[in-house]
């Protein structure tokens, strides 16, 4: 797939996440006050901060996939990870918010959650875990930390919400004595949240620090390289990730009796066969090695 079209798709998938969360958000606030439900309106507080995130997702992936200029010649694609890190300080704040208003609404009396609360939930975890996997399907074949990051986003929605669902669950089936059990599954949610922060903040910090992610990619790249006429082997091989798109280093080794000019095109020819089977690498050095008899 292109970059231009990993953009598209990687766009298109924000707008949808935005809308959905923004949906969301208005329905799990309303029921959640309307049928006294601290979890369910943390669960509001959780989508809300998804809002916003996705819009910071949407203009990360408009600057990071800008063509390289002069002052960034491999493009602007690390902005991504960036943005990356921004999208799990809303996570990490959003479940302090919702950890420390559990801790309070545990400290204070209030009314057992309308039954009716269940059937939202229930619908809410259904529709969250089905957003989790069209966007991290869509994460995965663009290449994009930023859509994974917004992926795992929905999946921490839909923790929230499953752990609202129990302690709900319990507070009304229980009955009197158990009206702060959806404060108690909220607190245990924010838990979730922090934990699924870290899943997101790892491999985008692996992207910042060039870290070597890519063995699958680097043994395709040989397999295909050594098809080439007149590559006799390859050597070193290094990936590094910027944005949606990869950066490569190899070494081919080539025979060492041939003209600088023949060793020239035979790393040329390995280049254009590299981009056109994998479209996702945006540049490919290559050093050419002589072969020892």
């Amino acid at each position: 797939m292109s970059e231009s079209s990993n953009k598209e798709n990687a766009i298109k998938t924000t707008y949808l996440s935005i809308a959905g969360n923004t949906l969301l958000a208005i329905t799990k606030g309303t029921v959640g006050v309307l049928g006294n439900s601290y979890a369910l309106i943390a669960d509001a507080i959780e989508s809300t901060t998804d809002i916003f995130s996705s819009i910071l997702v949407l203009v990360g992936l408009r600057y990071s996939t800008k063509p390289p200029d002069e002052n960034h010649p491999y493009g602007h694609g690390k902005a991504e990870p960036l943005i990356t890190f921004a999208v799990v300080g809303f996570l990490v704040v959003a479940a302090t918010v919702i950890a420390y208003e559990s801790i309070v609404h545990i400290q204070t009396p209030h009314k057992i959650p309308e039954s009716y609360t269940l059937i939202v939930l229930g619908a809410i975890v259904l529709i969250k875990e089905i957003f989790y996997r069209i966007v991290n399907k869509k994460s995965d074949q663009t290449k994009s930390s930023a859509l994974k990051a917004d992926a795992w986003h929905h999946r921490s929605d839909a923790i929230t919400s499953l752990m609202a669902f129990i302690g709900i669950s319990i507070a009304i089936f229980m009955g009197p004595g158990y009206e702060t059990a959806d404060d108690w599954a909220a607190l245990l949610a924010s838990g979730f949240i922090i934990y699924n922060a870290y899943l997101i903040f790892r491999p985008a910090l692996g992207e910042i620090m060039d870290e070597h992610l890519y063995d699958d990619l680097v043994e395709q790249i040989r397999e295909e390289a050594q098809k080439v006429e007149g590559v006799v082997d390859t050597e070193k091989c290094f990936i590094r990730k910027t944005g949606m798109t990869f950066h490569v280093d190899l070494h081919l080794i080539v025979d060492g009796s041939i003209t600088v000019k023949k060793g020239h095109d035979i790393a040329h020819d390995t280049k254009n066969v590299l981009q056109q089977e994998f479209p996702e690498i945006a540049d490919i050095l290559i050093h050419v090695e002589p072969h020892n008899h």
